[in-house]
């Protein structure tokens, strides 16, 4: 289950991000929360500050993968690090001193999401070379073990945090967490890297990887189920916060509750991952089946009565999820070569959080419209859809039938 962690440089990478996570988790919250307050619990406002986070992975997470194919990932990773540390102490220094405005959080947020696009693509394609091909597929999973640990810990300890003290000072947590990341990069060993051949600078390298990705319908499949699950599904920065502040009633700390619960089931599905990526490759039946059980348990979910029952089914959505998430990432990861794996964990990216701008006013509307509950049940049936509908294009690719008898 950790055989990454024998690995110097894996072990100063997961440290920091252990320390880092949890201050990124107690940002989240914080920051929901602050502009729930800001706009008198308004779910499309909500929603707006999610597609501003994200509107920057649509409009350069292709470039930050050619950027992570040609530069030092580690140095890459450095910088922007730091850039989203001092993003989180700008925003704490407004809203400790009672200067923060809802557009003053709309603008960090794309600032935010600025530097998230440039280093999602960078760091996840830098895995591969702390660890080798031969261990990607446990280091991406002991990864999601590390942002799922940290998202039981962070959450909760916003919620009882921002009831004390306020937001504000969840930024500041963060700003000084993501030290931790720096830090642990600062000190690895690049002799022991794993480095590929980096891409010189040259025109066309994003239309080369497109008809890479175009050219390989297996990749294609895998790509339009993230982004289908994703998009509608995975919707828990807006949905749970509407759940437990317009549906249940309850402060920041049942907000921070209802992450935690969602966090333990993801944790118990990064582990699981991690022990079964050192047993075997990524199987696309497994890919294909969390999918379909994640959005059978949203659809659950959505129809639980109480608080206490709605918390608990939250546990089997999250290990779905991550299950999913990690499965597809690692199967990814294997499929594609070293001298395209930054520009093709840029189309992932772009798969897995391109929609989100849009997703978050999609959820904020169904919630005004149609009941808080309404995002989860929608987004579960259309991930169920999208996974049948990848089964039968992988089957038609013969994917399925190869990954049967590779047992």
């Amino acid at each position: 289950m950790f055989a990454s962690l024998w690995i110097r440089n894996y072990r100063l990478f997961f440290v920091g991000q252990v320390v880092s996570n949890v201050g990124t988790w107690m940002q989240r919250i914080a920051q929901d929360w602050l502009v729930f307050q800001l706009s008198g619990h308004d779910a499309v406002a909500l929603g707006v500050a999610v597609a501003l986070q994200f509107a920057p992975t649509v409009l350069l997470s292709l470039w930050a993968g050619v950027l992570a194919d040609r530069a030092d990932k580690r140095r890459l990773c450095i910088a922007v690090q730091s850039g989203i540390a001092l993003q989180a102490g700008v925003l704490g220094l407004l809203d400790v001193s009672g200067a923060v405005g809802l557009w003053h959080v709309y603008v960090l947020c794309f600032v935010l999401g600025t530097f998230s696009a440039l280093d999602v693509p960078a760091r996840q394609a830098f895995v591969a070379e702390i660890v080798g091909d031969a261990l990607i597929p446990n280091a991406v999973a002991l990864n999601y073990s590390v942002f799922n640990l940290a998202r039981i810990v962070g959450p909760a300890m916003a919620g009882f945090g921002i009831t004390w003290v306020g937001t504000g000072w969840m930024f500041f947590a963060n700003a000084v967490s993501t030290s931790a990341v720096v830090a642990g990069l600062a000190l690895m060993e690049p002799g022991k890297l794993f480095r590929a051949s980096a891409a010189g600078r040259a025109k066309g390298q994003v239309r080369e990887g497109l008809r890479y990705v175009r050219g390989r319908r297996d990749l294609i499949a895998v790509l339009l189920l993230v982004f289908f699950v994703s998009t509608f599904g995975n919707t828990f920065a807006t949905s749970l916060a509407v759940v437990a502040g317009n549906v249940f009633g309850t402060q920041a700390d049942g907000y921070g509750l209802l992450s935690t619960l969602l966090a333990v089931g993801t944790f118990a599905g990064s582990l699981l991952s991690a022990r079964r990526g050192t047993r075997s490759s990524p199987r696309v039946r497994v890919m294909l089946l969390a999918a379909a059980g994640f959005g059978a348990a949203e659809v659950v979910v959505s129809f639980m009565p109480t608080y206490v029952a709605f918390g608990i089914a939250l546990v089997p959505v999250g290990l779905a999820s991550v299950t999913f998430l990690n499965t597809a990432l690692s199967l990814v990861q294997a499929r594609c070569g070293p001298e395209m794996r930054g520009r093709v964990m840029g189309f992932y990216v772009l798969a897995q959080l391109g929609g989100y701008p849009a997703a978050g006013p999609m959820v904020g509307w169904m919630a005004e419209m149609f009941g808080g509950r309404s995002p989860l049940c929608i987004g579960g049936a259309v991930s169920i859809i999208a996974a049948l509908a990848c089964a039968a294009m992988l089957s038609r690719h013969g994917a399925i039938r190869s990954d049967l008898a590779s047992r």
